[in-house]
């Protein structure tokens, strides 16, 4: 995760006050949620390009991550896209760069469902179609198609059949539709569960086509039954060998950001330990499986008044 958003509370208070020259050549990203500007940016990167690999080297090719809003789900699906794109350029220095030895391009579908405040049935269509429209312009529409679920599967097939390769599908937020709607209107909740149902259900039946599946939110999918039809899913949300695939562990806020956290403890007139003890003490404490490492929130550091 992208440390900028480290940068609030009882560390950006101190930050802010004492920026000079010397802190200007660390560049922070702050509300940055894209990968190739990060890199292109030459900001200041925490290096997760292991887990990446890991994610697309694994037995199952359909995986589902949950984690708290906020917590860098968005950059990690940008991560995939640039991966999965051939980016290479981009991951020079990253673990990446020494894992990899193929780089195959891949056509990318990337879906955003986090884009638009969704009000009524029609309003998802629409936004849905419009999401579709983007890579119809790349690899075309038959009239044919008049559902969205019949769109995506021909857009899947057509990209695989012009590019030669298989389909890589990524959906970051996948349930912010359903989100608007569980406690407020059960046959809102009902209709949008009924379409988004059809257009997830579309990546079982282009099982051939696709290389990759990757889909992130904030609720576990059994529990709003999209899925139903989609059940080689391969829910990493807790386990072990992703525990700490978003957020910021302890050594990692160590080994990062070592000069900030120097300056802070000078600014405080407290020892690096007991500054670092500090920051644990306010942000650490999130675990997503038994015995794993406490991670840092990244949002809630940036947000934060303490």
């Amino acid at each position: 995760f992208p440390p900028a958003v480290f940068m609030n509370g009882f560390f950006c208070s101190f930050v802010k006050n004492k920026i000079n020259m010397e802190d200007l050549q660390r560049l922070y990203p702050i509300g940055i949620q894209t990968f190739f500007k990060i890199r292109e940016g030459n900001f200041l990167y925490i290096d997760k390009t292991e887990y990446v690999y890991r994610m697309t080297h694994s037995a199952s090719s359909y995986l589902f991550l949950s984690r708290p809003r906020r917590f860098g789900k968005s950059l990690l699906t940008s991560t995939l896209h640039c991966y999965f794109e051939g980016r290479k350029e981009l991951f020079e220095g990253l673990a990446m760069e020494t894992l990899e030895k193929e780089w195959i391009q891949h056509p990318v579908l990337h879906f955003d469902m986090s884009t638009a405040k969704h009000v009524d049935k029609e309003q998802l269509n629409a936004e849905l179609e419009l999401k579709l429209m983007a890579y119809e312009e790349i690899y075309g529409r038959v009239e044919e198609e008049l559902y969205v679920n019949q769109r995506l599967e021909g857009l899947i097939k057509r990209a695989y059949k012009q590019t030669g390769k298989k389909v890589v599908v990524l959906i970051d937020e996948y349930d912010k539709p359903l989100l608007q709607t569980l406690d407020s209107d059960d046959e809102l909740l009902e209709e949008y569960r009924t379409t988004l149902k059809a257009f997830y259900g579309v990546l079982k039946s282009a099982d051939r086509y696709l290389r990759f599946v990757f889909l992130t939110g904030v609720t576990k999918f059994s529990q709003v039954s999209v899925f139903s039809d989609l059940n080689q899913l391969n829910d990493i949300s807790m386990k072990p060998p992703y525990a700490t695939i978003c957020g910021i562990t302890k050594q990692e806020l160590i080994d990062t950001f070592t000069p900030e956290l120097d300056k802070l403890a000078s600014y405080n007139r407290m020892t690096p330990e007991d500054t670092i003890h500090k920051m644990t003490s306010l942000y650490d404490g999130y675990h997503f499986c038994e015995y794993a490492e406490g991670m840092f929130n990244p949002c809630l550091l940036y947000t934060s008044d303490a």
